[in-house]
């Protein structure tokens, strides 16, 4: 195997795991969201299935054995009422688009664009749970970085810059 394949297969590994990680966490989010989110918690939890199923048979197709589900994972905070379980869906996406940031990089050609994809689709989840964007989704060094969205407010004016003309 190629050091770009055995890259490409650690990146997939890793997306297989970050999916078994959110298929588990839907299911927590699952028995405490409010009836008006529940759907919403519905359809994320069977896009991470869909999704963790593909990478299994792509680990396979490079000739790896797909990691294992954990029999549990620890969740990042308590998840007590619907708003805890909103909470945990958006981290549950923010992680995976994270993950897949990183396939993204190892990936060549098809899985790529497949990668590409799976990020598009975390983020815009992510988005629909929070409430808000981040500037470069999967990217938590620049997302932690950044301002919260309904914070974040434009300079009352910017200095010209060196390379303008002066009035």
């Amino acid at each position: 195997m190629s050091e770009a394949e055995d890259g490409e297969l650690r990146a997939l590994q890793a997306a297989l795991a970050a999916e078994h990680a959110a298929v588990y966490g839907y299911g927590v989010v699952g028995g405490r969201i409010d009836e008006g989110r529940r759907t919403q918690a519905r359809a994320a939890y069977d896009a991470h299935r869909a999704r963790r199923d593909a990478l299994v048979r792509a680990v396979r197709d490079l000739g790896g054995e797909p990691v294992a589900a954990a029999g549990g994972y620890a969740l990042p905070f308590p998840v007590t009422d619907s708003t805890t379980a909103v909470r945990l869906a958006a981290e549950l996406e923010e992680r995976v688009a994270g993950v897949y940031s990183d396939l993204v990089r190892a990936a060549g050609g098809g899985l790529r664009g497949t990668a590409v994809a799976a990020l598009r689709e975390a983020a815009v989840r992510a988005v629909r749970w929070r409430g808000g964007s981040v500037a470069f989704p999967g990217l938590a060094e620049r997302a932690a970085t950044d301002p919260e969205p309904e914070t974040a407010t434009p300079p009352a004016s910017a200095p010209p810059s060196a390379s303008a003309p002066a009035a």
